[in-house]
């Protein structure tokens, strides 16, 4: 089991169970256009050996799509005195801090998967480019009240600069 960084007082919140579905769905209609074109080589010049190409995409979409439950679980931000939080990722962990102060947009998407099953993605940029976050799989209602807050944060903290 891998540790996460635990930070004393906070606590970690997770994206929505639901999205997991949305990743699924997204991945798996991406695996189908990608081992479809990649077969069309094969099936056109009759090359047996060309078929190593579908086959291989294939092998990496199903990995891909048997890790998307614990990758999704692994996603998750907490919101402390200064900044906030975010996780995300297995083998590569990415923790980004970004404080409220630096927050220039917030801006909540919401894709036709995500509204079929009532998600937003939050999303909000800094200035500087690598620290623009996206927190997706957010319940609709929670979404809102998180950009709500994360404003009134950024106006508050702005005000002090």
């Amino acid at each position: 089991m891998t540790r996460m960084l635990e930070i004393p007082g906070t606590e970690w919140r997770g994206v929505s169970p639901r999205y997991i579905v949305v990743d699924l769905v997204g991945t798996l209609f991406f695996a189908i256009i990608a081992v479809g074109a990649a077969s069309i080589p094969a099936i056109l010049s009759g090359n047996v050996y060309l078929w190593a190409i579908p086959a291989s995409l294939a092998v990496i979409f199903i990995i891909t799509l048997a890790l998307t439950p614990r990758r999704v679980r692994a996603i998750g931000y907490q919101l402390r005195d200064d900044d906030l939080l975010f996780r995300r990722g297995l083998l590569f962990q990415r923790f980004v801090a970004v404080p409220y102060g630096r927050m220039q947009l917030v801006d909540i998407n919401r894709g036709p998967l995500d509204r079929a099953v009532g998600l937003s993605e939050l999303k909000f940029v800094t200035a500087a480019a690598a620290t623009g976050v996206v927190i997706p799989g957010l319940v609709a209602a929670e979404a809102d009240e998180l950009r709500d807050r994360l404003v009134e944060l950024a106006e508050s903290r702005r005000a002090g600069l």
